[in-house]
């Protein structure tokens, strides 16, 4: 049997209306709350370079701050390709280097150790939300998150780090389409084309750190989610091997809490979490 769940299908989609929901919907929500505008880390990468296309789109250049937070292993092209597109948007941009902060926690934490790379990596991914909130805050704006579907499912971001945000206009489009948007958007090839990479050590790239491409990850994670798929059934839709599949069917379920608020135990009549939410007459209180 030909696998019939295929990336060319998965890129195949309206790109124009992609754009027109996610610029309607921070339009949307940035306005109903109040906020002067958004904040975004910007890294040089396709996602975070697509979110601040779209919020542009949305806000108006006036509404949008960019910072640009490189730490040591930042390649100096990533600081260029962001600064390159915060000119190309019209948007405000500050360049808040890290490196001093960072050496604060090594140098103020007993147990810190350099060959704790994961650990030290999340430490970078807090600092910057850290400084993202707090220019939000002096601002009066909202944090813009740039995170895509792909990395949400299977947990590819820092808990508080990168996860910390209040919207993710780009939490529904999976990598490959991301890309896809980028060249619809008329972003530079440079930054569309460019290896997904936290940046977070030297040599890091997404791919290489994962094991499996974003091109299998998509097509798996679109069978498994969005068609509810079981994975054998994935594996005969999609062609792919089924050790795959369950490689990256386990990054979804090991990674559910990072994709939700923390836990609390039931004591009273209704419970944050579990059976409570904000009655729909007090909406707009």
């Amino acid at each position: 049997m030909q696998p019939w769940i295929t990336l060319d299908k998965l890129l195949n989609v309206n790109y124009d209306y992609i754009e027109r929901r996610i610029v309607d919907f921070i339009r949307t929500y940035v306005n109903s709350s109040g906020a002067k505008g958004a904040v975004i880390g910007l890294s040089g990468g396709v996602d975070s370079s697509v979110t601040a296309s779209l919020l542009t789109k949305a806000l108006g250049k006036d509404r949008v701050l960019a910072l640009i937070m490189p730490f040591k292993t930042t390649p100096p092209e990533d600081v260029k390709d962001a600064v390159q597109l915060a000119q190309i948007l019209g948007i405000r941009y500050y360049i808040v280097n890290i490196d001093p902060i960072r050496a604060s926690f090594s140098s103020s934490i007993p147990a810190f150790s350099e060959n704790e790379v994961v650990a030290n990596g999340n430490i970078l991914a807090r600092i910057r939300m850290t400084i993202l909130y707090y220019y939000a805050n002096i601002n009066g704006m909202i944090v813009a998150g740039t995170g895509d579907k792909s990395e949400l499912l299977i947990g590819y971001f820092t808990k508080y780090g990168d996860g910390g945000v209040d919207i993710l206009p780009i939490g529904d489009i999976y990598k490959s389409q991301v890309r896809m948007l980028g060249k619809h958007l008329g972003l530079p090839e440079s930054i569309v084309t460019k290896p997904s990479s936290p940046r977070l050590w030297e040599g890091q790239t997404a791919e290489g750190e994962l094991g499996v491409s974003y091109a299998d990850i998509d097509v798996i994670l679109h069978a498994l989610v969005d068609l509810r798929m079981s994975p054998q059934k994935a594996q005969e839709a999609t062609g792919k091997p089924l050790s795959l599949i369950e490689q990256v069917w386990r990054r979804v379920i090991t990674t559910e809490h990072k994709r939700r608020t923390p836990v609390v135990p039931r004591v009273g009549l209704r419970t944050i979490g579990l059976d409570w939410r904000m009655p729909i007459h007090y909406s707009g209180y």
